[in-house]
């Protein structure tokens, strides 16, 4: 089958080949065709080794199919189901599962250890899913937990969306930070999941919501998806003085990934606000803060992992505000491309150019 693969940790290309074969079916696993992908920016953090994965391996987390075969022993799934992808599927009987945080489950994570994949020769070598999946493939085998059926009116390429950068930037405002109505928010980072926080603060009800991005596309995107006014990086401090006279804002959403936005984001909340860090960042790339003003100031500090709270809860959240027009989801699609030109799709996001690729496998 078809299928791109990194060779190497540190290649900026892929290779679209066609030998590929989706390994360890069996009990507990269901085997899901790939009908439409996202590219998300996570894909281009593992391929840099921003964020650790083995490899050699298949890009892609944010997608969803159609089921084509159930392991033994799987319920509530048959062949034919339609079903989105879930890369950080809960076992439910783990502490963090017991305490009602499913989203720190550990059992994804496990799950990126054990090859996804396989290519066939003289020397047949294990291929890698990124974080447990590999939806840049026309097939792939996944844990049952990790196919979560969707509603007939869901379109794929938007179910796809909802299995990652919609889920996460909605659920960073509506989980994490609970914005309260009224209040004054920065967004800083307006890609796919940027955008989606926009929308979750605009959903519950924020009065200004300030979106900040150096690439000029973006920043117009971010008020079609409710942003009350966008600035380049630079006009932060003039937005803060304005909007709130300086005192700064209730929430910030940090959605880049990096220490020197997380600290820009610190500056920009006010006293007692609420900081939430949403980006995926690198594991030696560090935040500092002293000690008095992390007591003095008393600003609530929030990571937020795919949007905290339950994943299952969350999809359902999202379907249900997009059929009632509260979100605009086909709208973050700004990309369409096959497989084949996954490459393109990759320039495509390193430039900023696209909110989100749906990459048709």
């Amino acid at each position: 089958m078809r299928a791109a693969v990194l060779h190497e940790i540190g290649q900026d290309k892929l290779e679209v080949v066609d030998d590929m074969e989706a390994v360890g079916f069996g009990p507990g696993k269901v085997r899901l065709r790939v009908k439409a992908t996202g590219l998300c920016h996570s894909d281009l953090s593992a391929m840099s080794g921003v964020l650790p994965q083995p490899g050699p391996f298949v890009p892609g987390h944010e997608g969803a199919g159609e089921i084509v075969e159930v392991g033994e022993g799987v319920t509530g799934l048959s062949a034919g189901d339609r079903a989105l992808v879930c890369w950080l599927p809960a076992c439910g009987s783990c502490p963090a599962c017991e305490r009602g945080q499913t989203h720190l489950c550990l059992t994804g994570f496990m799950n990126a250890g054990t090859p996804n994949f396989k290519r066939p020769g003289a020397t047949p070598q294990d291929i890698f899913g990124f974080a447990g999946t590999g939806t840049f493939a026309e097939e792939v085998v996944l844990p049952a937990q990790c196919a979560v059926p969707i509603p007939d009116d869901v379109p794929y390429e938007i179910a796809a969306l909802i299995g990652c950068g919609v889920t996460t930037g909605l659920g960073a405002a509506l989980n994490t930070a609970d914005v309260e109505a009224g209040s004054s928010v920065a967004v800083i980072g307006c890609g796919g999941v940027g955008i989606s926080a926009i929308q979750g603060a605009r959903a519950a009800g924020a009065a200004q919501i300030v979106a900040v991005d150096p690439v000029e596309s973006r920043r117009e995107a971010a008020l079609r998806f409710g942003a009350t006014e966008s600035v380049a990086p630079e006009g932060l401090a003039d937005a803060k003085n304005r909007v709130t006279a300086g005192e700064g804002f209730d929430y910030v959403f940090e959605v880049v990934g990096r220490s020197a936005t997380a600290r820009t984001a610190y500056e920009a909340t006010r006293r007692g606000g609420t900081l939430c860090v949403v980006g995926a960042g690198a594991l030696d790339d560090f935040l500092q803060l002293s000690m008095f003003e992390l007591f003095f100031d008393e600003k609530r500090i929030l990571p937020s992992l795919y949007g905290g709270g339950d994943v299952l809860r969350s999809y359902r959240r999202a379907v249900a505000l997009w059929r009632a027009g509260r979100i605009d989801l086909e709208g973050l699609i700004t990309h369409r491309v096959r497989l084949t030109d996954i490459n393109d799709a990759l320039d495509q996001m390193r430039t900023g150019e696209a909110l989100r690729t749906c990459v048709e496998v």
